[in-house]
C-alpha cells in the first residue's frame, strides 16, 4: 500500500533540483519518476498523487556519473525507449533485447535483466550526458531483477532494479520523454519530508503534528483563520518560537519550497491554502495520513476510545517518561506537565522510538493506523453510532503489531482475546483493589502496588488503569510506574482546578459527550460531598450535529447525575463557521430538561452567565464549565472566577 505523505518527500526532491541546468520545465500536473538513492526507494508522482512506489537497488559502488565507475548516475534524465512490452514476467534481456529465456524463480549466480527494461537519456550536459559520462551510452536503465530479495539496498552495478512486478507496473504508467530524477538524499531535514504547511495550525490536532514536525528538525509552517483574525496569540508566538512559520491564510503558505499541505476534516475544499495547493500541484495529505506515517516509524502506543483518549494518553507519556524511556507524544489535549515548559502542551519529541498517540475515532481516522500496541478504552455514543465505531475498532484490532490493552465493559469483549485486561471485575488482569476515591484523587492497588493517582474521579482510576496495563505490556514493571503516576499533573480542561474564590470553587473542563458529562458531574460530587455546597454545572453544546444526534442522551445524563440542589446553565451551540444546519438550540435542549425537573436555565450570553454565577454562588459550590471545541471556554472559565471576586 502506497504512504501517501511520501509524496511530500518526491516533491522535496524534485524542488530542490529544479534549478540544475537541463532540469526539465514541470507543469502542475506533469508526470515524474523521481529514483530516492537515499532511501533506496522510487515513486513516480502525476501531478500531486503519489500513484507508483517501491523499493529499488542502485549502484553498489554509490553515486556517479563516470564511465566505467559502476556508480548510478545521479540528475535528471528522461525516458528514451520503453522495451519489452507485453513479454512476460521473468523475460531475460542482454543488451537490451530480449534472448527468448524467461526466469522461473529458480537459483542464479547472474545477474539478469528482466521482465522490461526502461532506459535513461542524462538531460544534463557534463554531467550525466556527454562523453565518459552519458548515461544512455553507459548502458544504465531501470529493469527488473532475479536479485529481489536486495532490493532495498544499494548492489546493483549501476542501474536501478526493481522487481519483476514492480517494473512492470511502473512500465505502464511510463511514456517516452517522461522525466526521471535520481537524487540524494535530503540533509537537514529530521522528518525527511520537505516544508509542510498545516491548514488549521491553530487546532489541537494540527498544531501537534507541526509542533512535532519542528521538534524532530523537520519543516513546518501554517496558516488559521483565527490568527488572521487577530486572535489567540498566545498560540501563535508558542508555533513560531518552535520555528513554524505562521502565512495569512490566502494560499501564499504554499508557494516556493511547500512539499505537501496537510489538512484536517475541518478544512473545507474551498478554503485558498487548499485551492492554492491544486493549481500549483502541491500534494494534498491529511491529518490522519501525516500521523499514520509517524506511526509507522516508530514504536507506538496508540490509544482510542469515545472517552478518555487524551488522559489516557498523557498518562502513558507520563508514566513512560517516568519510567527513564524517553517517549514521544502527539495528542488533542494538553499535558500540564509539557505547559510548564512554556509549550502549547500537546506534542513532544523525546529520543527513543517510543511514540504515544490519540487515535480518533470521530472522523473515522483509527482505521490508518498500525500500532505496536493499541489501547481500546470503551464504546459509548458520541460521534457515530455505536455499531459504526465498533466497526472501526474491529480494524484497529487487526492492525495491532505487538499488544493490545483492552477494557473490561461487555460491549468490548470481542476485541478481548489475547488482550490485557483492564478494569474493577475479576476478569481485568490490571485490576484497582483497595479502592479509595477522594476529592482531589485517588488511592488503589495492583498486584499489591499501591498508586496514588492526584486527579479525581472512578473514570480516571480506569484511564489509569488503562495506563498501567499500556506500560507493562512494553515491558516496564508495574513498580516502577507507581512514582510516576502519583506525579500525573493532569490535561488541560480535564477537570482542571482553576481556582478558588469566596469559598466557590471553579473547574474547566472539556466534558462535550453524555458519558464524560456525566463523569465530570460525578467527580464535581466528590468534592461538594465534603464541602456541602452545589455544583453548578455551565455547558455549551460543540455543534448542531452533535447536540441533535445526541440530544436526548444528554438529558438522560443530566437528569441522573445532577442533584436536586445543583444547578445547570447551557450556553448557545458553539458554531466554527461552516455549512451545518442550525436545526436545533440549547433552549431546545433546557425545556426538555425543564419538562423532566431539572432546574436548567439558557444563558442568552456569556456576561449575562457571569453575572449570574457570581449572585448564585455561595461558599462550599462548585462551578464546573463545560463544552470542547471552543478554545475561549478557558477564558471564560476564569472570568467567571474573577466574578467572584466581587
Amino acid at each position: 500500500m502506497i504512504d501517501p505523505v511520501l509524496a511530500a518527500r518526491y516533491r522535496t526532491l524534485i524542488l530542490g533540483r529544479q534549478d540544475r541546468p537541463g532540469a526539465p520545465i514541470l507543469a502542475a500536473g506533469a508526470r515524474v519518476l523521481v529514483v530516492d538513492a537515499g532511501r533506496q526507494r522510487a515513486g513516480l508522482l502525476e501531478g500531486e498523487a503519489l500513484v507508483f512506489e517501491a523499493p529499488v537497488s542502485t549502484a553498489l559502488n554509490g553515486l556517479g556519473c563516470e564511465e566505467g565507475s559502476y556508480r548510478t548516475p545521479t540528475g535528471w534524465h528522461r525516458i528514451h525507449a520503453r522495451i519489452g512490452a507485453g513479454a512476460v514476467a521473468g523475460t531475460v534481456f542482454r543488451a537490451r533485447v530480449a534472448t527468448g529465456e524467461v526466469w522461473r524463480g529458480e537459483p542464479r549466480d547472474e545477474d539478469l535483466i528482466l521482465t522490461r527494461v526502461l532506459t535513461l537519456d542524462g538531460l544534463e550536459e557534463g554531467w550525466n550526458r556527454g562523453p565518459g559520462r552519458d548515461s544512455l551510452e553507459r548502458f544504465i536503465y531501470l529493469h527488473g531483477t532475479n536479485q529481489e530479495s536486495q532490493l532495498g539496498h544499494p548492489v546493483s552495478h549501476g542501474c536501478v532494479r526493481l522487481s519483476n512486478a514492480a517494473v512492470a507496473e511502473l512500465f505502464d504508467h511510463m511514456a517516452e520523454g517522461d522525466p526521471v530524477l535520481i537524487a540524494e538524499g535530503l540533509p537537514g531535514d529530521g522528518l525527511g519530508l520537505g516544508r509542510l504547511h498545516f491548514a488549521g495550525v491553530a487546532g489541537s490536532g494540527m498544531s501537534a503534528l507541526a509542533q512535532f514536525a519542528a521538534m524532530k528538525g523537520g519543516r513546518a509552517s501554517g496558516s488559521d483563520r483565527s490568527f488572521d483574525r487577530g486572535q489567540r496569540p498566545d498560540a501563535r508566538v508558542k508555533l513560531e518560537a518552535l520555528g513554524v512559520a505562521i502565512f495569512p491564510q490566502d494560499g501564499s503558505g504554499l508557494e516556493g519550497d511547500c512539499a505537501g499541505l496537510v489538512v484536517s476534516t475541518a478544512v473545507e475544499d474551498d478554503t485558498p491554502d487548499v485551492a492554492a495547493a491544486r493549481r500549483l500541484g502541491v500534494p494534498v495529505l491529511h491529518r490522519s495520513e501525516l500521523l499514520a506515517h509517524l506511526v509507522a516509524r516508530h514504536r507506538t502506543v496508540a490509544v482510542t476510545g469515545t472517552s478518555g483518549k487524551s488522559t489516557v494518553t498523557a498518562m502513558v507519556f507520563e508514566l513512560l517518561r517516568g519510567a527513564g524511556l524517553d517517549p514521544s507524544v502527539i495528542t488533542g489535549g494538553d499535558l500540564v506537565a509539557l505547559q510548564r515548559r512554556g509549550l502549547w502542551g500537546n506534542a513532544w519529541a523525546g529520543g527513543s522510538d517510543l511514540l504515544v498517540i490519540e487515535a480518533d475515532e470521530s472522523d473515522g481516522s483509527v482505521v490508518r493506523y498500525r500500532p505496536a500496541v493499541g489501547v481500546i478504552l470503551n464504546l459509548q455514543k458520541d460521534h457515530k453510532e455505536m455499531a459504526a465505531v465498533a466497526e472501526m475498532f474491529r480494524v484497529f484490532r487487526g492492525r495491532v503489531g505487538e499488544a493490545a490493552v483492552v477494557g473490561e465493559a461487555a460491549n468490548l469483549r470481542e476485541f478481548a482475546p489475547g488482550a490485557t485486561l483492564f478494569g474493577f471485575g475479576a476478569d481485568a488482569e490490571i485490576r484497582a483493589e483497595d479502592l479509595r476515591l477522594e476529592p482531589a484523587g485517588s488511592s488503589f492497588t495492583v498486584d499489591g502496588v499501591p498508586f496514588r493517582l492526584p486527579v479525581p474521579g472512578r473514570h480516571n482510576v480506569e484511564n489509569a488503569l488503562a495506563a498501567l496495563a499500556a506500560g507493562r505490556v512494553l515491558g516496564v514493571p508495574l513498580e516502577k510506574l507507581a512514582a510516576p503516576l502519583a506525579a500525573f499533573e493532569g490535561v488541560g480542561r480535564r477537570f482542571q482546578v482553576l481556582g478558588e474564590r469566596r469559598g466557590v470553587t471553579v473547574v474547566d473542563d472539556f466534558g462535550h459527550n453524555p458519558a464524560k458529562v456525566a463523569a465530570s458531574l460525578r467527580a464535581a460530587h466528590l468534592r461538594t460531598a465534603i464541602s456541602g455546597g452545589r455544583v453548578l454545572a455551565v455547558f455549551q453544546p460543540h455543534g448542531f450535529g452533535p447536540l441533535k444526534f445526541l440530544r436526548q442522551d444528554f438529558v438522560e445524563a443530566f437528569v441522573a447525575e445532577l442533584a436536586p440542589q445543583d444547578r445547570l446553565w447551557l450556553l448557545d451551540v458553539y458554531y466554527a463557521g461552516g455549512t451545518a444546519a442550525k436545526d436545533i438550540s440549547s433552549a431546545d435542549v433546557v425545556a426538555d430538561l425543564a419538562a423532566r425537573g431539572v432546574a436548567a436555565e439558557h444563558a442568552p450570553s456569556r456576561a449575562w452567565l457571569a453575572e449570574r454565577l457570581a449572585a448564585e454562588a455561595r461558599p462550599g459550590d462548585l462551578i464546573l464549565v463545560m463544552g470542547a471545541r471552543d478554545p475561549s471556554l478557558t477564558d471564560l472559565a476564569r472570568a467567571i472566577l474573577g466574578g467572584l471576586r466581587a
